[in-house]
């Protein structure tokens, strides 16, 4: 199932990267059925390799702050919960699951805990 939630405004991170949410998916998590992830997918420009500022170390507080601060509330906000909360930054737009060699993407997973994102090893 998806949710396409667009936003046109930067979201506040950390780092002062700009982010902007590109897409919510909601999907059964891989090999738990009844389990739901949340996959909160963000552009972040200036991740890229070559021309980019940002590094992974840099961006890594932008995403559990994304996490903690966007996708918790959204999600409670809506009555949903999930399994696992993934955050993902890329530095262009790609449809999920495809593959770009040019394409610079961070990811990291979270255990929602109450209001809290519990950050999982991939």
């Amino acid at each position: 199932m998806a949710q396409a939630a667009l936003a046109a405004d930067a979201i506040a991170v950390p780092s002062g990267q700009p982010v902007t949410l590109a897409e919510v998916l909601l999907d059964q998590a891989p090999g738990q059925p009844g389990q739901t992830w949340a996959r909160f997918r963000f552009l972040a420009p200036q991740i890229a390799r070559g021309t980019g500022t940002v590094s992974y170390d840099t961006a890594a507080p932008d995403m559990d702050h994304l996490c903690g601060t966007l996708a918790l509330p959204y999600l409670a906000d809506r009555g949903m919960t999930a399994a696992r909360v993934v955050i993902s930054l890329s530095d262009r737009e790609l449809p999920f699951g495809a593959q770009d060699p040019e394409a610079t993407q961070f990811f990291e997973a979270y255990r929602p805990d109450g209001a809290a994102c519990m950050w999982e090893a991939f």
